[in-house]
């Protein structure tokens, strides 16, 4: 068969997708059996467009298909640390490589600099977020910032950066320090209540409800009050994922399962509850503080220097008047969004930061020696530029435990990527740019990125934050590879370009708050020494070997001058 026969035919099933799905009625057919129909349908269909892929695309070397259902995605999800798994092909294969994928398709990896700056400058135009993906992230925040792409995005991106500008963030760093004094009181009145020498803290718990209750606080003017044991329906819900007793291997299963068969994801079950559960919780608090803040701007309560918080700017976006309008459904996913960002990233985090602090008592010492010297609370500016050794430290924790730690989109038309260094083909020419198709799928690691001994040199695994400072001569052990790398800070935790985090400056200074109070005032060690075996609970968050759901214990008093 012809490459325009089997494209001539792929439009063909793709027609009778699309009537398949606008046209018969639910009641017509059982819920299985449709699904079944549309997922046939669509391997059909991505089977049928392999050969265009193939013809346009630039043909890369790789590792060898592992199983036609999952190719290698099982092995890389089943890896206690993936970013590794993608280091180790890139040194056998070169920077860019291809994966096998799911039902046979193939994605292309970028470890090359130049490639990953290239392709980021295209994200939301030329390459997006996967079908399902952009499927689960409407389904719980709706069609907001992180869904959008194209204009679309750069609309509502538009509306929401006045929010996040280092003006903003300045106004609001005395809610971080707040939120954090209310988390040592109640450490201090539990010590003391403990014989006042020390106490076992569940730490990762806390961290989430400092973040909760600031994102609540600094954007919204609300108190969630997850810090005094409020039992807020939004801290139920977050905090049943975080104690959920399922394992690493099941994680795994459900994600295979849901990536082969994306129809699965709309199957009633614990997940998908607790996610409806969520999703109704935040669409009744967005409504609330949506409702409240435009009754007091409309009587003119809200004005000012409040006008700035990222509820007034939103709403501000929603008036008609505004040159960036946002509908109300936009304005609600993005207090979605900033209402589960604020628990789960810098939450992660703070919990990695406690950690490693705890592992490496020298560099804590180091640490509060500096925060002591340095006296009072430091202001928003002293955060950002007066205190070396806790930025080397924040950026160290960011770049080798990234809350995210790859992100794969879809090309939506033709491209070429350029390359800084030639890689080799299937077929052993050189080549120095990439060819790629509508429809190839690209991914990269960003923890490989971060934690690669290629860029970073070779203790790049290593907990080290003193690669941040400078030396007498004003030069900083960042390797010159690594500065290759156009991101926060030569990293990519933030990702870059149009998807560049919003709120990185709003994070990374709460962040620098929270962590300034708490090693100021208490010592942290882990309960079973400096050796105890840390294993990754959901997501990426750390958590004490056999301690079930996501907790991390640690040991934790007072420091006494």
């Amino acid at each position: 068969m012809s490459l325009g026969v089997l494209l001539s035919t792929a439009r063909t099933a793709s027609e009778v997708l699309e009537s398949i799905l606008t046209h018969v009625r639910p009641y017509k057919w059982y819920a299985f059996d449709a699904a079944v129909a549309c997922t046939a349908v669509s391997t059909l269909l991505r089977w049928l467009r392999t050969p265009r892929r193939q013809v346009h695309t630039t043909q890369l070397r790789g590792p060898p298909s592992e199983s036609f259902l999952y190719g290698v995605d099982k092995h890389i999800l089943d890896a206690e640390n993936s970013g590794d798994v993608y280091e180790t092909w890139a040194q056998e294969y070169g920077p860019v490589y291809a994966i096998p994928s799911i039902w046979g398709n193939k994605r292309i990896v970028l470890n090359d600099p130049k490639a990953i700056a290239h392709f980021y400058s295209k994200d939301t135009w030329t390459y997006i977020h996967i079908p399902i993906h952009r499927k689960t992230i409407a389904n719980l925040l709706g069609k907001g910032l992180l869904w959008a792409y194209g204009e679309n995005h750069k609309r509502q991106r538009k509306s929401l950066t006045p929010a996040f500008s280092i003006a903003a963030i300045r106004q609001l760093t005395s809610i971080f320090y707040d939120s954090a004094y209310k988390a040592k009181g109640a450490w201090d009145a539990f010590i003391e209540s403990n014989g006042g020498d020390s106490a076992l803290i569940e730490v990762q718990n806390w961290m989430n409800h400092i973040s909760l209750d600031t994102i609540g606080l600094a954007g919204f003017s609300h108190n969630f009050g997850a810090l005094q044991g409020k039992n807020a329906h939004v801290t139920e819900v977050l905090d049943t994922f975080n104690a959920s007793p399922r394992s690493k291997a099941a994680e795994t299963a459900f994600l295979l399962i849901v990536l082969a068969f994306p129809f699965l994801a709309d199957v009633p079950m614990l997940r998908s509850r607790l996610i409806q559960k969520l999703n109704v919780a935040m669409e009744e608090i967005s409504n609330v503080l949506l409702s409240r803040t435009q009754k007091e701007l409309e009587m003119g309560v809200v004005g000012g220097k409040e006008e700035r918080s990222i509820i007034g700017l939103l709403i501000k976006g929603a008036n008609e008047e505004s040159e960036f309008q946002l509908t109300k459904e936009e304005v609600m996913a993005q207090m979605k969004v900033l209402l589960l960002a604020g628990y789960e990233t810098t939450s992660i985090s703070l919990s990695w930061a406690l950690l490693e602090l705890s592992r490496n008592p020298d560099v804590q010492t180091k640490l509060r020696n500096e925060l002591l010297q340095h006296g009072e609370d430091p202001t928003y500016d002293q955060l950002t530029n007066s205190l070396p050794y806790l930025d080397a430290v924040v950026h160290e924790i960011l770049r080798i435990h990234p809350p995210a730690v790859e992100i794969t989109r879809i090309a939506i038309e033709d491209d070429v990527i350029p390359l800084s260094e030639p890689v080799r083909t299937k077929t052993n020419q050189l080549v120095d740019s990439l060819t790629i198709a509508k429809d190839t799928l690209i991914t990269v690691s960003l923890e490989s990125m971060n934690r690669s001994a290629a860029m970073w040199g070779e203790d790049a695994k290593m907990f080290r934050p003193s690669r941040w400072l400078e030396d007498a001569h004003g030069q900083d052990g960042i390797p010159a590879k690594a500065k290759e790398i156009q991101g926060h800070r030569h990293l990519l935790t933030f990702v870059d370009g149009p998807r560049t985090c919003l709120g990185k400056n709003f994070a990374v200074t709460e962040f620098k708050a929270v962590l300034t109070v708490l090693v100021k005032n208490f010592i942290f060690e882990l309960r079973d020494g400096v050796d105890s075996k840390i294993e990754i609970g959901r997501g990426t968050r750390p958590k004490i070997a056999g301690e079930v759901g996501c907790k991390l214990p640690l040991h934790v008093r007072p420091y006494v001058a």
